[in-house]
């Protein structure tokens, strides 16, 4: 009996294991991060309806006791304004890896993810545009489903297994680095406040020094992680979001090497981790939370669902449709259409940049906001969905 007693106790032991080792294994690479959102986001919306719900909305939103700036006074400021430039700052690098060493720097194969994720911020907002842009006040949303979430889009990806041909992820990485891009210069061009003249010259002054630092071939680190937390103050108080002094600084660190790993790549790799697994949990913890009684009325999240759902898809295959009709460039080696659709579908994810760019679009509107974040839980669930049962399809099809 003992010994029957025994065998069962190793046996629930080594299911154990076996369930903590496979966990283990789904939260490494592309999936670990997207699997982490999900919860992330699932989370958020049942506290949002849950009986707590009103200490959960005070606990990102009520002023803090004390704040060291005071222009961040509560924790959703500071998620907001401080930690996001630091993920901002993570892709300002990753931008400029890949633009000088990676999938953007050959010309020829620049091509296809510049137009793609060109058409692929378009469409989405001619269709927000088409369906709520004559409503007073929802213009200003037009941006929301234009953006791609990088980690979450490449996690259900990498969920969907390695029968798809290498080049899709490549082709979905490099959209969504120029789809980054496109997103901070419309952040810096439409979604700041009034200018405020000191603090723009003390931040043109503070990068022209970052700047002047790579060029005398500073390969330290810490010198311009402290420049960019200079950069980063002078901005916040600029009139410019301050999330622009991310990337802003980012372009300034320098690739090259001295013998040892480039500044770029040390500061990348040791912001990565803490991107994905503190800094966007946290930011999704704050703003996915969305009151479904509060938030379910109007055309607005119908718009902004339509838009990454039909809009970033259209887009985005229409854009390799064009390239290949127009020999500008092949479409991705060894790649379907039903695959490519799929990858296009999942270009509709839009969760980290989507929900930060509808607090910015609906400041003063909480009714807006919160009407914006539905569509874009919405739509992006609806995306991410499509997309994978298309790609497993495509992949059972693929030799």
């Amino acid at each position: 009996m003992n010994r029957g007693k025994s065998g069962r106790d190793g046996g629930h032991r080594a299911w154990a294991a076996s369930l903590v080792a496979g966990f283990a294994r789904s939260m490494r690479g592309d999936a670990g991060a997207g699997l982490l959102l999900v919860a992330v986001a699932a989370v958020a919306m049942a506290a949002a309806n849950s009986p707590w719900a009103h200490g959960w909305h005070a606990l990102w939103h009520d002023p803090l006791p004390w704040t060291p700036v005071a222009a961040l006074p509560t924790a959703a400021h500071w998620i907001e304004d401080a930690l996001m430039a630091v993920f901002f700052l993570a892709v300002g690098l990753e931008i400029k890896r890949e633009a000088l060493a990676g999938e953007l720097a050959d010309p020829r194969r620049r091509r296809l993810p510049v137009l793609a994720a060109a058409l692929g911020m378009a469409m989405p907002a001619l269709v927000y545009l088409a369906l709520a842009g004559s409503t007073p006040g929802l213009a200003r949303g037009w941006a929301i489903p234009a953006a791609t979430d990088i980690a979450f889009a490449l996690g259900v990806l990498g969920l969907v297994g390695r029968r798809l041909p290498p080049s899709l992820r490549l082709f979905l990485l490099g959209v969504a680095v120029v789809d980054d891009l496109g997103a901070v210069a419309i952040i810096a061009l439409f979604y700041g406040g009034p200018p405020q003249a000191p603090w723009l010259v003390a931040a043109a002054l503070v990068l022209a020094g970052l700047v002047w630092l790579n060029r005398r071939g500073c390969l330290r680190p810490w010198p311009y992680l402290l420049g960019a937390g200079a950069l980063w103050l002078c901005v916040l108080h600029s009139g410019i979001h301050a999330t622009v002094a991310g990337v802003l600084a980012a372009l300034t660190v320098p690739l090259r090497t001295g013998g040892g790993e480039a500044p770029l790549l040390r500061i990348e790799h040791a912001l990565v981790p803490w991107c994905s697994y503190l800094i966007v949990p946290l930011f999704g913890l704050a703003s996915a939370g969305v009151p479904l009684a509060a938030a379910s009325g109007g055309i607005l999240p119908w718009a902004v669902a339509a838009g990454l759902v039909l809009g970033k898809p259209a887009g985005v295959l229409g854009a390799v449709w064009l390239a290949g009709r127009t020999g500008l460039a092949p479409r991705p080696a060894g790649a379907g259409w039903a695959a490519l659709w799929g990858v296009s579908l999942l270009a509709g994810i839009g969760f980290t940049m989507s929900l930060f760019i509808a607090a910015l679009a609906f400041p003063d509107a909480p009714a807006q906001a919160e009407a914006a974040r539905l569509g874009i839980l919405g739509g992006s669930l609806v995306s991410a969905l499509a997309g994978f049962v298309v790609l497993r399809l495509a992949a059972r099809r693929s030799p």
